[in-house]
């Protein structure tokens, strides 16, 4: 059965989140004069990142709302009992910083492109709807995509099945003809394949090496310039391939 939709992550998969949250965070950190708690801005960084994937794994758990989880980073983070209002704030002028640094990976472009004739394509998130749209339509390619769903909306996040399979619902589509491309081994890889859909992780960092293979049933590639050839996408027609 051919594969006629593209399901897309959006963070580290299209988006470069880590760049632009180091860089915002960064910025962040020394407007607010933090940084001489740490014996180097890597260190802050690395427990930024520690903090904002524990409070992410509390949110797709369920143990925690998409506003909480931002509270709790901040809570952490600082080691200090802020209010609600308090956290807000701080995490709403490091948004400043982080928003100010955003960008698509540089085979983001070429890609939608090469498939825009060929393939239909939607994207699914462990995010908020608010937060992604709004994303995707500063990056400028929110119509490249007939629908974005949301673990926060849904109420369901991935690795479930239900999460993959409410993205298919939304093409009309059963999952063997969907293919799911994110960065994540488990959350998007592992994730996907267990749900029925075509799977491709993308390993951009190459984390993992040849030997150890990544997790089962993801097709791996390191560059969106791969995906055309994974999906058997015929790229002579329609919008014209800019893969060297």
């Amino acid at each position: 059965m051919s594969i006629k939709a593209v399901v897309w992550d959006i963070d580290d998969t299209i988006f470069d989140y880590t760049a632009a949250d180091q860089a915002g965070m960064r910025a962040h950190l020394a407007a607010e004069g933090l940084l001489d708690g740490y014996e180097s801005v890597e260190q802050a960084l690395a427990r930024w990142r520690q903090v904002t994937d524990a409070q992410w794994a509390r949110f797709s758990a369920g143990e925690t709302d998409w506003q909480g989880q931002r509270r709790e980073r901040v809570r952490v983070f600082l080691e200090e009992r802020l209010t609600d209002a308090e956290a807000d704030a701080w995490f709403d002028r490091y948004v400043a910083h982080y928003e100010a640094a955003w960008a698509l990976f540089p085979d983001v472009l070429p890609a939608l492109d090469a498939l825009a004739a060929s393939h239909r394509h939607a994207v699914l998130s462990n995010s908020s709807l608010r937060v992604q749209d709004g994303k995707l339509r500063v990056l400028g390619v929110r119509e490249r995509f007939e629908a974005v769903l949301c673990a926060a909306e849904l109420g369901v996040s991935k690795p479930a099945a239900e999460a993959f399979h409410a993205a298919c619902d939304a093409l009309g589509l059963p999952p063997q003809q969907v293919a799911y491309v994110g960065d994540h081994p488990e959350i998007d890889g592992r994730g996907a394949a267990d749900a029925g859909l075509l799977s491709v992780w993308i390993d951009r960092g190459g984390a993992h090496t040849v030997d150890d293979g990544g997790p089962a049933g993801p097709r791996r590639i390191a560059s969106l310039a791969e995906l055309p050839a994974v999906l058997g996408a015929d790229t002579r027609f329609g919008a014209p391939s800019t893969f060297g």
